[in-house]
């Protein structure tokens, strides 16, 4: 299933989807099988821990916090897929990435970490048919189907590693 599939947009999580092309589910998540795919390792590894602004996260923190959501969000999506009617929790990121300690790990994990995830995503979204693709349920305070959260996962990826190209590369110049 594509995109125009989703049954309904949730709001907040909008931004995130509306950042991937109206492509099957599991070729957004193939296309995006590594994080090298929208940042090479070593442009990444050259800002080291490099902030754009005092109290904003490195690099690292920002893959890590990647990392975390694809892992919260295909739970969601297992959970809902597989039809249980629990109303889901959100987080708050910032301790997530304060307890995750990204800096005292190599890039290369991390980028290991992400691929390892990934290929689980999709594993997952592989083992789902179309009627539980569009079976919906709450987190968050908000209405989201499977299909939707897998969209999530790729968007939220895309628009972080915009945020990396856009306020942490200038710092190399």
């Amino acid at each position: 299933m594509t995109k125009s599939d989703i049954p309904a947009l949730p709001q907040f999580f909008d931004r995130y989807i509306h950042l991937v092309q109206d492509i099957d589910i599991i070729d957004a998540l193939t296309q995006q099988a590594s994080f090298n795919s929208l940042i090479p390792l070593e442009t990444l590894d050259a800002l080291g821990d490099l902030r754009y602004a005092p109290g904003k996260w490195t690099g690292k923190d920002i893959l890590q916090h990647v990392i975390d959501t694809e892992r919260i969000m295909t739970y969601r999506a297992m959970r809902f897929a597989r039809n249980d009617k629990t109303a889901l929790p959100g987080f708050d990121e910032d301790p997530f990435a304060h307890s995750a300690q990204a800096n005292r790990r190599t890039l290369a994990d991390l980028y290991d970490e992400f691929a390892s995830v990934r290929q689980a995503t999709i594993w997952l979204f592989k083992s789902v048919d179309d009627e539980m693709l569009v079976r919906s349920g709450t987190a968050s305070n908000q209405t989201i189907s499977v299909l939707a959260l897998g969209f999530v996962v790729v968007g939220h990826a895309r628009h972080h590693a915009a945020i990396l190209q856009e306020r942490y590369l200038p710092l190399l110049s």
